[in-house]
């Protein structure tokens, strides 16, 4: 059995955090056929976070500088789950020591950071992985299954949407996810990036598109210690700051395949506490996916009788093997942190038997793409090639 050793950098946030979970987990659902990881190293700047983080990963050195980690010969594996801005350079300076690396998304602040990075892993010949959990619940492998079948036939649209409520509150405080200097694109590297490898999985590369992004709330409060998500009370004295990223975008686009899209997303739609949907239409049938019934997929098909077709609920369940390893019966909800699980999983097989895996490096950089135009046809109000 192999044993990869693994880094988790920026391993006391939320990302952090189920990254290192995912480690320990994965070989008592998904077995160790493909080889084990040990979580060696957990890289946090703060210094007060070293007593929290000794208990998640026994034995593990807790690092200050994810320096540490790159250069350490006895790791193998640079896991990246710090914030955006300090993917390429991280992501960057582990594959040059020749580490395998997974990074959360999104790869790279531009696709010319993201080219390079998949470039170099190529060179190097070690595995990569961008962190695009969602479309690893077992129910998007069917939806895949079935347009690859054609029982759809030919796909001439697809709709899609993300949205949050996490700055819908024109006084919720501000975080580094606002902060252009750390995180350049905003919503869209941060939440349209989910809906864009959705999109790449199910219906391949996208070719053009016309994107308008907005800020909804032009400033906000600094409160220090609140996390992502947090309420707090103001006391009236605080500084405000100036949002420097989107909030939200709206875009069409066209695919590859003669397909076109029809996308939104946000962080400002008040009462949505997690919103993702898809549909995706064909000539012979069509699929309609909801967060909210995590693993229920909805199919509708010319093919059926006149007078009887209608949708009809698919329940994913143990007649899939990546299903079967969690749960016995359909319907009883693999959610995201066991996405998570299955991600690393196959993260830790690609590995142990030299074979990538979606999404990779070079995947990660057409999602890139896909952000870069939102960005560039937004500022030029015109519709922007993907090359």
């Amino acid at each position: 059995m192999v044993e990869i050793n693994v880094a988790v950098l920026g391993a006391s946030g939320w990302m952090g955090k189920v990254h290192t979970m995912a480690y320990q987990t994965f070989p008592h659902f998904l077995g160790e056929g493909h080889g084990t990881a040990r979580v060696v190293a957990l890289v946090e700047a703060n210094p007060q976070a070293a007593d929290e983080l000794s208990f998640r990963a026994p034995g593990a050195k807790i690092l200050q500088s994810w320096k540490d980690a790159v250069n350490d010969p006895d790791i193998d594996l640079i896991d990246i789950c710090l914030p955006d801005s300090l993917h390429y350079e991280v992501a960057k300076a582990a594959l040059l020591a020749g580490k395998h690396v997974y990074c959360e998304k999104p790869l790279a602040d531009t696709a010319l950071e993201a080219r390079e990075l998949a470039d170099i892993a190529r060179e190097k010949g070690v595995i990569t992985r961008v962190g695009h959990a969602f479309p690893r619940n077992p129910v998007h492998d069917l939806a895949r299954d079935i347009i690859a079948s054609g029982d759809i036939g030919d796909v001439k649209l697809f709709k899609g949407c993300q949205h949050v409520d996490v700055y819908a509150d024109p006084l919720a405080p501000y975080m580094w996810r606002a902060d252009g200097s750390l995180a350049p694109t905003g919503i869209v590297g941060d939440t349209g990036s989910h809906v864009f490898s959705i999109m790449h999985f199910l219906i391949g590369q996208t070719s053009a598109l016309i994107a308008d992004n907005f800020v909804a709330t032009e400033k906000r409060p600094v409160v220090d210690g609140v996390g992502y998500g947090e309420e707090t009370r103001l006391t009236g004295n605080e500084e405000w700051r100036d949002i420097t990223n989107p909030d939200g975008t709206n875009l069409l686009c066209r695919f590859e395949n003669g397909a076109r899209g029809i996308i939104d997303f946000s962080r400002i739609a008040t009462g949505r506490k997690f919103r993702q949907t898809y549909e995706v239409y064909g000539t012979k049938g069509s699929l309609v996916y909801d967060y909210d019934e995590v693993n229920r997929l909805r199919f509708y098909s010319n093919e059926d009788p006149n007078g009887r077709r209608g949708f009809r609920e698919i329940d994913i369940g143990p007649e899939h093997e990546t299903f079967r390893a969690f749960l016995p019966l359909p319907n009883f909800a693999l959610g995201y942190n066991e996405s998570k699980i299955i991600e690393v999983a196959e993260v830790v097989r690609s590995i142990t038997t030299n074979t990538p895996m979606w999404p990779t490096f070079e995947d990660g950089h057409h999602i890139c793409q896909i952000v870069d135009a939102c960005m560039d046809s937004s500022k030029s109000q015109r519709w922007v090639e993907i090359p």
